[in-house]
């Protein structure tokens, strides 16, 4: 169950722009040894110069003017990069995302990291009813608070987060909500952890903070990353709580894992005005030994089952375009 609903109003939700990684081909004009080639595809080359700086027959083609390249008084030649074309997350996910049905007058948005190389995507920049994942927010915001008060949570505190996180308990959480001080805690300290697109529900209306999936990101790199605002203690506390969630609520981001190894909370939310659901899921999976961050919100299907079917469907897909993209680029490193 969920807290009261009231209409939310609108928000304004903003794509932030991703630093893509580049890799680099060395060319040259002289003779090349191939030294290595890495995971993201990058080929190292040494050059050899002969005396002269004459080139034997087994050197490489002679490059283009596009690949400029001359030779020192030395005999060495140089060598200068040229910058290969970056993977397009964004566009994978958005191809990926096109092979999910989407019931008629539904809406859906994902976002995925992959924490070892830093690449993440976004699909979709709407704001979306938070529902219950709202409640790793609380907690978040909880353990920050503690932490700059150089305390440790309370008892009562800890019974509230484990029923709040493992049994997506209310009343649990509207305590929290209250002890954080409500939206003006959250928005506080979500200003720290870096989300821009979150805005925290009117008085006691936690359910209906508004958020995004590429916010719901960076509030999972800061519950699993390093380059955290939480300590190492708390984040350690959340995701042990994340990684126990009751048996019946192991749906959502869980489906794209490939096995038992993830951590999530979802949300699911009737709205009153309409009768249709709000449901959302976000969390950490494990797929072939990577890790994946992963956000799905969703709103309109005309029942919650429609509205799980949905996210685990965008989780799917928003998993895949990474890890095929990843398969893709492995193999082409190992040729």
């Amino acid at each position: 169950m969920e807290s009261p609903r009231a209409t939310p109003g609108s928000r304004r939700a903003r794509r932030r722009a991703r630093p893509r990684r580049r890799a680099l081909l060395y060319v040259s004009l002289a003779t090349v040894a191939v030294l290595g080639v890495t995971a993201a595809g990058t080929v190292y080359v040494k050059a050899h110069a002969r005396d002269g700086g004459a080139v034997s027959s087994a050197a490489s083609p002679t490059p283009s003017s596009s690949s400029p390249s001359s030779a020192s008084a030395s005999g060495e030649a140089s060598v200068e990069p040229v910058t290969e074309p970056a993977v397009d997350r964004d566009a994978l996910l958005s191809t990926a995302m096109e092979t999910v049905t989407v019931p008629s007058g539904a809406k859906v948005s994902a976002a995925v990291l992959d924490p070892d190389s830093g690449d993440s995507a976004a699909y979709g920049d709407a704001a979306f009813d938070t529902a219950s994942i709202v409640k790793v927010d609380i907690l978040a915001t909880l353990l920050l608070q503690a932490q700059d008060a150089g305390r440790h949570l309370t008892a009562t505190e800890k019974a509230y987060a484990t029923k709040m996180i493992e049994n997506s308990d209310n009343t649990s959480a509207s305590e929290l909500w209250d002890v954080i001080g409500r939206a003006a805690g959250l928005d506080a300290a979500n200003k720290r952890f870096g989300l821009t697109d979150t805005e925290g529900g009117d008085g006691a209306l936690w359910g209906l903070t508004q958020t995004t999936a590429a916010d719901q990101l960076t509030l999972l790199q800061q519950v699993f990353g390093d380059d955290s605002k939480l300590s190492e203690t708390s984040r350690s506390y959340l995701q042990g709580l994340m990684k126990t969630i009751e048996s019946d609520q192991r749906w959502g981001v869980s489906a794209a894992a490939d096995g038992s190894e993830f951590a999530l909370k979802n949300g699911w939310l009737a709205r009153s005005s309409t009768g249709l659901w709000d449901v959302n899921s976000i969390g950490r999976v494990t797929v072939g030994g990577s890790d994946y961050l992963v956000a799905v919100l969703s709103n309109g299907t005309v029942s919650q089952a429609k509205g799980i079917s949905l996210v685990e469907a965008a989780a799917k897909a928003a998993v895949r375009s990474f890890t095929e993209a990843d398969s893709s680029a492995s193999a082409s490193a190992s040729q």
